[in-house]
């Protein structure tokens, strides 16, 4: 009886911070947003989907197909100045960087994405915080659509995600044809329901979003399996044990070591720092690197302790299933499937984690 009255009660307090938004009012409801802060969405270039910043809403394009880079560049971006100065008469002048006090609405993500922000959260988050993406984190929300019809090359449900998961989203759209339900799991999310666009959502709808949900998830469970054996807790221990196997040869065989992996990925976050210096001013920059570049651990001697690409590669695969699990308790992977489908000799990190799972060291 106390079960059957607890899940009652969750049942109500999901329903309560549950509404209806029409479609035909989707485009209103961006057009706020855009007046409050910078709308980060899915926009349409030739016959890429990419996610840029928006200045209209009827920019933003919201559909079943993931964007080709991940939205991650909206609170770490690409190339980003940390601070400029100038030299003048009385010594050296510092102007730190600001994002401004504008919030940061990152629309239509997908949950695997939304879910990757809470590794970055986890990275940059620790101790010493990293400021510049505290700065924008502290400002972001995240309006996530749920993937009906997942893609074959996505993952996530075998690492924790799920098509329709709410993990890293404030508010999260579930396509019902004419309209959206939508759930809203933080408080942020919360508030963003009292606007008017929103209605209260009918029986109906809650019973369709039901269906629609577990459709989505049993349309992975066939190769969820698979890739559960790749990805359980035994794979940090399982990886360590064959860092000096031979399979890694076999693995990388193919490997360009072109970088477009993590350059795509929504957890990959390295990065280097310059200084663009000039007589007088100068400013320091920070730019994403990539651990698949061959240049990205040598040293000032000219030692390379990862020559090639089968260093370079292993190194990726255990950064994300076996330093990051025992560093910040989370795996480096949401099985958004960029890497799957974005690499130019196809070779599939799925396929490579499964090989992996079954080898033995030798």
């Amino acid at each position: 009886m106390t079960s059957m009255t607890s899940m009652t009660s969750m049942t109500s307090a999901i329903r309560a911070n549950t509404r209806l938004l029409r479609k035909k009012r989707m485009e209103s409801f961006l057009e706020a947003l855009l007046q409050d802060g910078l709308v980060f969405a899915p926009v349409r270039k030739g016959e890429m989907l990419l996610f840029e910043r928006i200045e209209s809403a009827r920019d933003a394009v919201l559909g079943q197909r993931n964007t080709k880079n991940s939205p991650k560049s909206a609170l770490f971006p690409q190339t980003e100045r940390l601070f400029a100065y100038r030299h003048h008469k009385e010594g050296l002048a510092i102007e730190a960087a600001s994002t401004g006090d504008k919030e940061r609405v990152l629309f239509g993500v997908h949950p695997c994405d939304a879910r990757a922000h809470l590794l970055l959260d986890r990275v940059f988050g620790g101790s010493p915080e990293d400021p510049y993406y505290a700065e924008k984190r502290r400002k972001a929300i995240a309006i996530s659509i749920a993937c009906t019809h997942p893609d074959p090359s996505c993952f996530c449900l075998a690492l924790g995600g799920g098509p329709c998961s709410q993990e890293g989203s404030d508010l999260l759209l579930l396509d019902l044809g004419d309209s959206y339900l939508v759930e809203a799991p933080s408080e942020r999310g919360r508030l963003l329901l009292e606007d008017k666009s929103f209605e209260d959502a009918d029986e109906e709808s809650f019973d369709k979003a039901e269906l629609i949900k577990r459709t989505a998830e049993s349309s992975m469970q066939p190769a969820a399996p698979l890739w559960e054996k790749a990805t359980d807790e035994g794979m940090e221990k399982r990886l360590d044990a064959l860092f000096d196997d031979p399979l890694w040869n076999d693995l990388t065989e193919s490997c360009l070591s072109c970088g477009i992996c993590t350059y795509l990925c929504p957890t990959c976050h390295c990065f280097d720092i310059s200084d663009e210096a000039g007589a007088v001013t100068g400013e320091r920059i920070r730019t994403w690197d990539s651990c698949q570049f061959p240049l990205f651990t040598r040293q000032a001697s000219g030692h390379n302790p990862r020559p090639s690409a089968k260093e370079r590669f292993r190194q990726r695969i255990m950064h994300k299933f076996s330093h990051l699990p025992k560093n910040v308790n989370m795996t480096g992977c949401v099985g958004c499937g960029r890497c799957v489908t974005e690499c130019p000799v196809n070779l599939d990190f799925r396929e490579v984690l499964l090989a992996l799972s079954k080898n033995e060291a030798t």
